[in-house]
């Protein structure tokens, strides 16, 4: 069944996403970077069937957050049927950087 919600992305999760990508193919080998697209796609797959399967970030009102992996965490906002991707959070950045979002 299709997931009546649309996952919209932010300039800034692009922005993470792609320096994500960038540090991968730096250091990091083809098979890893697949692991890492496929457990991406996983969890968006998750959000996107039911975004109210996690929680509610104390950072912001109505932000949730979905831990990606221990460096990476995403953060977005139910909107009506669309789930905005707000950022893709380097985990070991200070969190107040969040409290903007």
């Amino acid at each position: 069944m299709k997931s009546t919600y649309k996952l919209i992305w932010s300039d800034e999760a692009l922005n993470n996403l792609k320096g994500i990508i960038d540090y991968l193919e730096n250091r990091w080998t083809k098979k890893e970077i697949k692991k890492f697209a496929l457990l991406l796609d996983k969890q968006l797959k998750l959000i996107e069937d039911n975004p109210f399967l996690f929680a509610e970030s104390d950072k912001s009102n109505g932000l949730r957050k979905s831990v990606l992996s221990k460096q990476t965490t995403i953060y977005y906002r139910i909107i009506g049927y669309e789930i905005r991707i707000i950022t893709l959070f380097d985990n070991r950045q200070n969190p107040k950087t969040l409290i903007d979002k």
